[in-house]
């Protein structure tokens, strides 16, 4: 098969890149493919709802050989191809090459570009520009793979983009060879890094039966940022909640789907794009958006309902406690107290159990960091430099669970290999950047933050009508109580405190909304949007403009991932309203 415009669908895959020795150790091979399907039954049986996808150039040896028991168990095979197919055939035997080709008729294939500096003059004769392009294919499979499948003796090599060097990368982000890199996204020191690899220890026919001590050939083990863990007790648990969350992801997409379609059929200014290469980042853009649009709907709905709840319990109290007993049904105010209290602890652990809160602030985190990969990719800076993805940049520094976020992004950045060209960007700058009173991020900040400060002055305004209302009343009670009778004065006691509750909600509900967070969010966005358009427009230099596009996405990322943190620190909980 051909390369496709969307080789990904609109559901999230469990992702295995694959790499390995060419020159397996004959006697191994099928004890090696009987380990293979069983990694792959696991998987199965483990993540039933997560299509799988295999990432693998399809080299001769283990590239083959994982690519086949891939497909024998249904997975859908991608093929990243360092080089034209014509050149990347001559380093292959006879047999390899048939097996390359009956593999690639149920594979997508999809040529990567090649890598600056490089042309087809170059890499077309072995030597340092062939073997950046190998590196190149390495390191795209393991920096878009969810669990690198390594077929590797163990042993540590200086071999440009070998093996070693791959899964040295997929572990610690350290580039193979003498690729130099503008900006280190990757933290090496920070735990809780979300790569994983899956082992399967083998020798090498020119060795065969040596391998990297204490490891032992056919030895099979999981391998994460805290060591390595024997295969067969399974995979390490945060990841298995991870690929939990992904799961859910996509279960949340099939259950709205026929929403999510028809929102996308008609919204045109929030889309990444409307075609070509992005149209996977887009569409998984389109389901992300949606579904945090209908969270944050619910988590409102519930929300308001909260608080409502609780003023109307301090009302019920208040008239309980302070009016009368002979204003009627006073006394059952006590029951309807305790009926609303009962009511809020009801939605609050509905809210909870389905995770709305949660599903709200991650899929919202993932619109946004898929909006900036989407813009990026369009614009051609995915392409810039070897191994700066998008999905690095964000929220590598927090725990683990946020980690399926950039699992989705790593799927979305596998169809985001185009060149960049003017017309390109031309259309990215219109979209994305926009203009202060139109569409796009600058007119979408422009609104919010002039839509959240009224609110916000309403809120205060509110806030300060109660406050002198209940000053007024306490007034009239300091200079009238003595005229006053005793019924009238326990109501003006009791409009007090009602007033009050009233207050303190609105209060509350607007600082655990965040609306003054949120309003300094707003201006500080649409000043860096609005300084990007200036700075754009000031210039028609490609290189300066794909710079600025990237500071941009760059600053959108960080200021997304201290929202994110932010709000998942005030989750619904009935007993702090």
């Amino acid at each position: 098969m051909t390369a496709t415009a969307s080789l990904l669908p609109a559901t999230v895959p469990l992702v295995i890149g694959v790499t390995s020795h060419r020159d397996l150790a004959a006697h191994e091979i099928e004890p090696i493919r009987l380990r293979l399907r069983d990694f792959f039954a696991y998987l199965r049986l483990d993540f039933p709802d997560l299509p799988l996808v295999v990432l693998s150039a399809l080299a001769d040896g283990g590239d083959q050989l994982a690519a086949e028991e891939a497909l024998h168990a249904g997975a859908r095979l991608i093929a990243p191809l360092p080089l034209p197919q014509d050149l990347y055939l001559d380093d292959f035997s006879a047999d390899a090459r048939a097996r390359f080709a009956a593999l690639c008729q149920h594979a997508e294939i999809l040529p990567l570009p090649l890598l600056p500096g490089n042309t087809p003059e170059t890499v077309a004769t072995h030597g340092e520009a062939r073997n950046r392009q190998y590196a190149h294919a390495g390191v795209f499979i393991a920096s878009h793979s969810h669990i690198l499948l390594a077929l590797w003796d163990g042993c540590p090599s200086d071999k440009f983009g070998g093996t070693a060097q791959i899964v040295r990368f997929h572990m610690d982000r350290i580039l193979p060879g003498p690729i130099e890199r503008r900006h280190s996204r990757h933290v090496t020191l920070d735990s809780g890094d979300e790569s994983l690899l899956y082992h399967i220890v083998c020798s090498r026919a020119d060795h065969a039966g040596t391998v990297h001590p204490p490891l032992q050939p056919l030895q099979v083990r999981w391998v994460d940022d805290t060591g390595a863990h024997a295969g067969e007790a399974g995979m390490p648990s945060e990841f298995r909640h991870m690929f939990r969350r992904m799961q859910q992801f996509d279960a949340d997409a099939a259950r709205y789907a026929d929403h999510i379609d028809a929102a996308n059929a008609s919204a045109r200014d929030d889309r990444v794009t409307r075609g070509g290469d992005c149209v996977a980042v887009g569409r998984l853009f389109a389901a992300a958006d949606w579904l945090a649009v209908h969270f944050q709907r619910q988590v409102l709905l519930t929300m308001r309902s909260l608080y409502v709840l609780a003023a109307l319990m301090g009302i019920a109290f208040v008239c309980y406690s302070d009016l009368p007993q002979e204003v009627p049904y006073v006394g059952d105010a006590i029951y309807l107290f305790v009926v609303l209290f009962a009511a809020g602890v009801l939605l609050a652990w509905l809210a909870r159990r389905r995770d709305w809160h949660r599903k709200y602030i991650d899929y919202r985190a993932l619109a946004e960091g898929l909006r900036v990969q989407g813009y990026w990719g369009c614009a051609g800076i995915e392409a810039d430099e070897l191994g700066a993805f998008a999905h690095e940049d964000f929220m590598q520094k927090q725990d683990i669970e946020l980690g399926w976020i950039r699992n989705v992004m790593r799927v979305a950045g596998v169809n985001a290999v185009i060149a960049a060209s003017a017309t390109g960007v031309a259309k990215v700058i219109a979209e994305w950047i926009g203009e202060p009173d139109g569409s796009g991020q600058l007119g979408y900040y422009t609104r919010k933050s002039e839509q959240r400060s009224r609110v916000h002055r309403a809120t205060q305004r509110l806030s300060h009508i109660l406050l002198w209302a209940v000053i007024a009343t306490s007034i009239l009670l300091a200079l009238f109580h003595r005229w006053l009778d005793a019924d009238t004065t326990t109501s003006l006691v009791a409009l007090m405190g009602v007033l009050a509750v009233i207050a303190a909600a609105r209060e509350s509900y607007a600082y655990r909304k965040a609306d003054k967070e949120l309003i300094k969010q707003y201006q500080y966005m649409r000043g860096i949007f609005a300084s990007a358009r200036r700075k754009l427009d000031a210039t028609q230099d490609p290189d300066t403009r794909s710079d600025i596009l990237r500071a941009l996405g760059e600053a959108a990322l960080a200021e997304h991932a201290e929202w994110a943190l932010m709000h998942r620190h005030r989750p619904l909980e009935h007993g702090k309203m």
